[in-house]
Protein backbone atom coordinates (compact mmCIF):
# COMPACT_ATOMS: atom_id res chain seq x y z
CA UNK A 1 0.00 0.00 0.00
CA UNK A 2 2.67 2.42 0.83
CA UNK A 3 4.38 1.73 -2.31
CA UNK A 4 1.23 2.95 -4.59
CA UNK A 5 0.52 5.59 -1.91
CA UNK A 6 4.65 7.34 -2.72
CA UNK A 7 3.61 6.21 -6.76
CA UNK A 8 0.21 8.16 -6.94
CA UNK A 9 1.66 10.88 -4.76
CA UNK A 10 4.53 11.51 -7.18
CA UNK A 11 2.16 11.16 -10.50
CA UNK A 12 -0.54 13.25 -9.48
CA UNK A 13 2.72 16.20 -7.93
CA UNK A 14 3.91 15.81 -11.77
CA UNK A 15 0.85 16.07 -13.51
CA UNK A 16 -0.83 18.36 -11.90
CA UNK A 17 2.54 21.13 -12.12
CA UNK A 18 3.33 19.94 -15.81
CA UNK A 19 -1.02 21.39 -16.18
CA UNK A 20 0.50 24.70 -14.91
CA UNK A 21 1.98 27.45 -17.39
CA UNK A 22 6.46 27.01 -16.67
CA UNK A 23 6.35 30.07 -14.41
CA UNK A 24 4.04 28.94 -12.26
CA UNK A 25 5.08 25.19 -12.25
CA UNK A 26 8.60 27.32 -11.14
CA UNK A 27 6.82 29.42 -8.87
CA UNK A 28 5.14 26.10 -7.21
CA UNK A 29 8.42 24.26 -7.12
CA UNK A 30 10.25 26.87 -5.21
CA UNK A 31 7.75 27.17 -2.59
CA UNK A 32 8.04 23.26 -1.86
CA UNK A 33 11.53 23.31 -1.73
CA UNK A 34 11.54 26.09 0.59
CA UNK A 35 9.23 24.27 2.60
CA UNK A 36 10.82 20.70 2.79
CA UNK A 37 14.10 23.07 3.58
CA UNK A 38 12.80 24.77 6.48
CA UNK A 39 11.18 21.52 8.23
CA UNK A 40 14.48 19.15 7.02
CA UNK A 41 16.95 20.11 10.21
CA UNK A 42 19.47 18.29 8.73
CA UNK A 43 19.46 19.89 5.59
CA UNK A 44 20.01 23.32 6.99
CA UNK A 45 22.58 21.80 9.00
CA UNK A 46 24.79 20.05 6.60
CA UNK A 47 24.13 22.85 4.00
CA UNK A 48 25.48 25.62 6.25
CA UNK A 49 28.31 23.20 7.48
CA UNK A 50 29.22 22.81 4.08
CA UNK A 51 29.39 26.37 3.53
CA UNK A 52 31.49 27.20 5.99
CA UNK A 53 34.25 24.25 5.03
CA UNK A 54 34.15 25.83 1.21
CA UNK A 55 34.22 29.59 2.38
CA UNK A 56 35.40 30.06 5.69
CA UNK A 57 35.65 33.59 5.46
CA UNK A 58 32.19 34.15 4.35
CA UNK A 59 29.77 35.58 7.23
CA UNK A 60 26.78 34.18 8.00
CA UNK A 61 24.04 36.42 6.25
CA UNK A 62 26.30 35.27 2.95
CA UNK A 63 25.99 31.90 3.35
CA UNK A 64 22.33 32.03 4.01
CA UNK A 65 21.90 33.97 0.51
CA UNK A 66 23.55 31.04 -1.01
CA UNK A 67 21.06 29.00 0.72
CA UNK A 68 18.26 30.79 -0.57
CA UNK A 69 19.66 30.12 -4.04
CA UNK A 70 20.12 26.97 -4.15
CA UNK A 71 16.36 26.01 -2.50
CA UNK A 72 15.77 28.63 -5.39
CA UNK A 73 17.50 26.34 -8.41
CA UNK A 74 16.38 22.98 -6.95
CA UNK A 75 12.67 23.79 -7.01
CA UNK A 76 12.61 25.42 -10.33
CA UNK A 77 14.11 21.92 -11.38
CA UNK A 78 11.07 20.66 -10.01
CA UNK A 79 9.10 22.83 -12.33
CA UNK A 80 11.14 22.43 -15.11
CA UNK A 81 11.05 18.54 -14.54
CA UNK A 82 7.23 18.59 -14.74
CA UNK A 83 7.21 20.28 -17.95
CA UNK A 84 9.42 17.77 -19.71
CA UNK A 85 6.00 16.41 -21.74
CA UNK A 86 6.12 19.96 -23.30
CA UNK A 87 9.59 21.03 -24.45
CA UNK A 88 10.59 19.99 -28.08
CA UNK A 89 13.45 20.53 -30.30
CA UNK A 90 11.85 24.11 -31.92
CA UNK A 91 11.03 25.40 -28.24
CA UNK A 92 14.05 23.98 -26.22
CA UNK A 93 15.96 26.79 -26.89
CA UNK A 94 14.19 29.44 -24.81
CA UNK A 95 14.83 27.68 -22.38
CA UNK A 96 17.91 25.89 -22.42
CA UNK A 97 20.88 27.95 -24.67
CA UNK A 98 24.23 25.87 -25.37
CA UNK A 99 27.71 27.80 -25.02
CA UNK A 100 30.66 25.81 -26.07
CA UNK A 101 29.12 22.79 -28.43
CA UNK A 102 32.42 22.76 -30.60
CA UNK A 103 34.16 20.91 -27.60
CA UNK A 104 31.88 18.40 -26.96
CA UNK A 105 31.26 18.50 -30.93
CA UNK A 106 35.28 17.42 -31.41
CA UNK A 107 35.37 15.70 -28.67
CA UNK A 108 32.46 13.60 -30.03
CA UNK A 109 33.98 13.33 -33.44
CA UNK A 110 37.19 11.62 -31.98
CA UNK A 111 34.98 8.02 -31.99
CA UNK A 112 35.96 6.41 -28.74
CA UNK A 113 33.25 7.98 -27.06
CA UNK A 114 32.81 10.76 -24.34
CA UNK A 115 32.32 10.84 -20.92
CA UNK A 116 30.17 14.04 -19.45
CA UNK A 117 31.59 15.17 -16.71
CA UNK A 118 29.01 17.12 -14.51
CA UNK A 119 27.37 17.95 -10.92
CA UNK A 120 24.56 19.24 -9.37
CA UNK A 121 24.42 22.57 -10.59
CA UNK A 122 21.17 24.63 -11.07
CA UNK A 123 18.36 22.37 -12.14
CA UNK A 124 20.96 19.15 -13.65
CA UNK A 125 17.78 17.18 -14.93
CA UNK A 126 17.48 19.30 -17.61
CA UNK A 127 20.86 19.18 -19.01
CA UNK A 128 20.54 15.96 -20.50
CA UNK A 129 17.36 16.22 -21.27
CA UNK A 130 17.93 19.52 -23.68
CA UNK A 131 21.19 17.54 -25.00
CA UNK A 132 18.90 15.22 -26.57
CA UNK A 133 16.39 17.78 -27.80
CA UNK A 134 19.58 19.39 -29.63
CA UNK A 135 20.46 16.02 -31.20
CA UNK A 136 22.75 14.26 -28.91
CA UNK A 137 21.11 12.09 -26.68
CA UNK A 138 23.05 10.30 -24.06
CA UNK A 139 23.27 7.56 -21.46
CA UNK A 140 22.89 8.51 -18.13
CA UNK A 141 24.07 6.76 -14.11
CA UNK A 142 21.30 6.69 -11.83
CA UNK A 143 20.84 5.16 -8.62
CA UNK A 144 17.43 3.16 -8.71
CA UNK A 145 14.85 4.63 -6.09
CA UNK A 146 13.60 1.97 -3.78
CA UNK A 147 9.79 2.35 -5.27
CA UNK A 148 9.85 1.00 -8.55
CA UNK A 149 7.05 2.26 -9.76
CA UNK A 150 8.34 5.47 -8.92
CA UNK A 151 11.76 4.75 -10.69
CA UNK A 152 9.84 3.92 -13.45
CA UNK A 153 7.82 7.17 -13.60
CA UNK A 154 10.86 9.18 -13.10
CA UNK A 155 12.60 7.68 -16.10
CA UNK A 156 10.24 8.19 -18.07
CA UNK A 157 10.49 11.83 -17.80
CA UNK A 158 13.94 11.77 -18.23
CA UNK A 159 13.68 9.74 -21.04
CA UNK A 160 11.19 11.46 -23.03
CA UNK A 161 14.00 13.37 -25.30
CA UNK A 162 15.92 10.51 -26.07
CA UNK A 163 18.21 9.46 -23.39
CA UNK A 164 18.62 6.28 -21.80
CA UNK A 165 19.63 5.32 -18.00
CA UNK A 166 22.57 2.64 -16.53
CA UNK A 167 22.01 1.62 -13.37
CA UNK A 168 24.83 2.73 -11.31
CA UNK A 169 25.39 -0.59 -9.72
CA UNK A 170 25.54 -2.57 -12.80
CA UNK A 171 27.00 0.27 -15.04
CA UNK A 172 30.35 -0.68 -16.22
CA UNK A 173 29.81 -3.26 -18.84
CA UNK A 174 27.25 -1.03 -20.05
CA UNK A 175 29.14 2.33 -20.13
CA UNK A 176 31.80 0.26 -22.19
CA UNK A 177 29.29 -0.85 -24.70
CA UNK A 178 28.32 2.97 -25.08
CA UNK A 179 31.92 4.06 -25.60
CA UNK A 180 32.70 1.45 -28.06
CA UNK A 181 30.12 2.70 -30.53
CA UNK A 182 31.14 6.03 -29.81
CA UNK A 183 28.49 7.00 -27.34
CA UNK A 184 28.07 9.62 -24.50
CA UNK A 185 28.00 8.91 -20.96
CA UNK A 186 26.90 11.33 -18.32
CA UNK A 187 28.44 10.99 -15.18
CA UNK A 188 27.10 13.26 -11.82
CA UNK A 189 30.94 12.85 -10.34
CA UNK A 190 30.14 15.22 -7.17
CA UNK A 191 28.90 13.18 -4.41
CA UNK A 192 30.68 11.51 -1.51
CA UNK A 193 31.60 8.12 -2.68
CA UNK A 194 31.83 5.19 -0.53
CA UNK A 195 35.30 3.83 0.34
CA UNK A 196 35.26 0.89 -1.76
CA UNK A 197 34.49 3.48 -4.45
CA UNK A 198 36.39 6.37 -4.74
CA UNK A 199 39.55 8.01 -3.65
CA UNK A 200 40.60 10.87 -1.79
CA UNK A 201 41.41 14.41 -3.50
CA UNK A 202 40.63 17.98 -2.31
CA UNK A 203 37.50 19.53 -2.73
CA UNK A 204 37.73 22.93 -1.57
CA UNK A 205 41.22 22.32 0.57
CA UNK A 206 39.35 19.24 2.62
CA UNK A 207 39.61 15.74 1.40
CA UNK A 208 36.88 14.07 -0.30
CA UNK A 209 35.97 10.50 -1.11
CA UNK A 210 34.99 10.71 -4.47
CA UNK A 211 34.25 8.30 -7.54
CA UNK A 212 37.25 6.70 -9.22
CA UNK A 213 35.18 5.05 -11.99
CA UNK A 214 35.09 8.25 -13.94
CA UNK A 215 38.98 8.05 -14.15
CA UNK A 216 39.40 4.39 -14.52
CA UNK A 217 37.12 4.28 -17.11
CA UNK A 218 38.53 7.08 -19.31
CA UNK A 219 41.70 5.74 -19.06
CA UNK A 220 41.25 2.17 -20.27
CA UNK A 221 39.54 3.32 -23.12
CA UNK A 222 40.93 6.68 -23.86
CA UNK A 223 36.75 8.69 -24.08
CA UNK A 224 37.16 12.22 -23.95
CA UNK A 225 36.07 13.60 -20.47
CA UNK A 226 34.18 16.62 -21.58
CA UNK A 227 33.01 18.97 -18.57
CA UNK A 228 29.24 20.27 -19.20
CA UNK A 229 27.49 22.41 -16.35
CA UNK A 230 23.71 23.68 -16.24
CA UNK A 231 24.16 27.43 -15.08
CA UNK A 232 21.23 29.93 -14.60
CA UNK A 233 21.61 33.26 -16.22
CA UNK A 234 19.41 35.92 -14.72
CA UNK A 235 20.39 38.27 -17.55
CA UNK A 236 19.02 36.09 -20.15
CA UNK A 237 15.94 34.82 -18.51
CA UNK A 238 17.25 30.99 -19.12
CA UNK A 239 19.71 28.59 -18.36
CA UNK A 240 23.18 28.12 -20.26
CA UNK A 241 24.29 24.41 -20.79
CA UNK A 242 28.32 25.21 -21.17
CA UNK A 243 30.16 22.71 -22.61
CA UNK A 244 34.58 22.93 -21.74
CA UNK A 245 37.19 21.67 -23.87
CA UNK A 246 37.70 17.71 -22.88
CA UNK A 247 40.05 18.23 -19.31
CA UNK A 248 43.81 16.37 -20.33
CA UNK A 249 45.07 12.67 -19.02
CA UNK A 250 47.34 12.41 -17.24
CA UNK A 251 49.17 9.07 -18.17
CA UNK A 252 52.35 7.95 -15.75
CA UNK A 253 52.36 4.39 -15.96
CA UNK A 254 51.23 4.03 -12.82
CA UNK A 255 47.35 3.40 -13.04
CA UNK A 256 46.47 4.53 -9.38
CA UNK A 257 49.14 6.96 -9.39
CA UNK A 258 46.85 8.31 -12.71
CA UNK A 259 43.54 7.69 -11.20
CA UNK A 260 43.94 9.79 -8.10
CA UNK A 261 45.88 12.34 -10.50
CA UNK A 262 42.87 12.59 -13.02
CA UNK A 263 40.02 12.45 -10.29
CA UNK A 264 42.09 15.54 -8.39
CA UNK A 265 41.88 16.99 -12.34
CA UNK A 266 37.95 16.24 -12.72
CA UNK A 267 37.04 17.49 -9.08
CA UNK A 268 39.14 21.00 -9.56
CA UNK A 269 36.77 21.48 -12.70
CA UNK A 270 33.70 20.83 -10.69
CA UNK A 271 35.06 23.46 -7.45
CA UNK A 272 35.56 26.09 -10.25
CA UNK A 273 32.54 25.79 -11.50
CA UNK A 274 30.72 25.46 -7.85
CA UNK A 275 32.87 28.90 -6.95
CA UNK A 276 31.47 30.99 -10.08
CA UNK A 277 28.06 30.16 -8.99
CA UNK A 278 28.22 29.24 -5.37
CA UNK A 279 24.13 29.83 -4.92
CA UNK A 280 23.36 26.78 -7.81
CA UNK A 281 25.13 23.87 -6.30
CA UNK A 282 23.39 21.36 -3.72
CA UNK A 283 25.00 22.19 -0.80
CA UNK A 284 22.72 19.62 1.34
CA UNK A 285 24.54 17.00 0.62
CA UNK A 286 27.16 15.83 3.35
CA UNK A 287 30.07 16.09 0.52
CA UNK A 288 32.69 14.99 2.91
CA UNK A 289 30.97 12.37 5.00
CA UNK A 290 33.59 9.47 4.28
CA UNK A 291 36.29 10.41 6.14
CA UNK A 292 40.30 9.28 5.55
CA UNK A 293 41.34 5.96 7.99
CA UNK A 294 41.72 7.30 11.80
CA UNK A 295 39.86 11.17 11.08
CA UNK A 296 36.89 11.97 13.07
CA UNK A 297 33.59 12.18 10.93
CA UNK A 298 33.19 16.04 9.86
CA UNK A 299 29.43 16.01 10.39
CA UNK A 300 28.51 15.35 14.08
CA UNK A 301 24.59 14.71 13.11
Amino acid sequence: MREWVEYATAWLGLKAMGILPRPAARFVGARFSAMAYAIRTPLRRAAMLNLGLAFPDWSEAKKRDAVRGMIRQVGWMAGEFSQFPKYRRKNIESVVAVDGFENFDAARRRGKGVLFLTGHMSAWELAPFAQALYGYPLHFLVRPIANRRVDALINGYRCRSGNEPIEKNRSARSILKVLSEGGTVGILADHNAVPEEGVFVDFFGVPASTTSGLARIALRTDAAVVPGFLCWDAEQGKYRLQFEPAVELTRSGDEETDVVANTARFTRVIEDYVRAHPDQWLWVHKRWKTRPPGEKPIYPF
